[in-house]
């Protein structure tokens, strides 16, 4: 006849269990703390673009952000260690935020310094992530797309304070990357309410910055443009 467990001792291995999860959600949340300081580090150092001089110094302001990206890829390794095998998903709220923002800044950096979309895969290579989540430790592409929607904001911001500095033909060019992104994020059915929120924010963030540019062109600032 198979032993009876008392309530007591199937309490006692619940408690062990909730210990052993708060144990590792500690050491996840010290490690993430970690990643967000550097963060905050690097969007700092970036910040330095919307600065009157910052126009014309964005290739050192990208240079120095980049190099502390190696204390990303490091932080990123230690994080990994803290995750039990293939429970990326149950842990995942304590890095969603910290990898949005990771996102975000890589591919402003990117487009700072070559004005082109980043992709997943090379975000993911810059901060040390895989890309499928078969692969382990990844980039979830809805803190991807987060991201990308980060991104938007920040351009329609450089595209006001490009005016203030003097380069007028910035915001067109600002323009024309957020209405590519607004088109492309409008071919996706998006189910995450979160997502979809923020994506209705980038109506706005492109509605600013044609504005921008519509001042521009009604002060006679506008560049004109060569022909190809």
């Amino acid at each position: 006849m198979s032993h009876r467990v008392t309530a007591t001792e199937m309490f006692s291995s619940f408690q062990e269990y909730i210990i052993q999860d708060q144990d590792i959600r500690e050491e996840i949340r010290t490690a993430v703390r970690d990643l967000e300081q550097t963060a905050r580090e690097i969007l700092t150092v970036l910040q330095g673009i919307h600065q009157p001089e910052g126009i014309k110094q964005i290739s050192g302001i990208c240079e120095k952000a980049k190099a502390q990206f190696e204390t990303v890829r490091k932080q990123v390794a230690d994080l990994t260690t803290k995750v039990p095998k293939d429970q990326y998903y149950r842990f995942h709220d304590h890095w969603r935020f910290v990898l949005q923002r990771l996102v975000f800044l890589v591919a402003l950096i990117l487009y700072l310094e070559s004005e082109q979309l980043a992709t997943r895969e090379q975000v993911a290579e810059m901060i040390a992530m895989h890309v499928n989540k078969e692969d382990g430790f990844h980039v979830d592409l809805d803190d991807f797309l987060m991201g990308l929607l980060q991104l938007a904001s920040e351009l329609s911001r450089l595209a006001v304070n490009a005016v203030t500095a003097g380069d007028y033909s910035r915001p067109v060019r600002i323009a024309k990357f957020v209405g590519d992104l607004d088109s492309g994020f409008r071919l996706l059915n998006l189910k995450n309410d979160a997502l979809r929120k923020r994506f209705d924010a980038l109506k706005y963030d492109l509605k600013k910055v044609e504005e921008v540019v519509y001042d521009v062109t009604i002060r006679g600032l506008k560049p004109k443009e060569t022909p190809e």
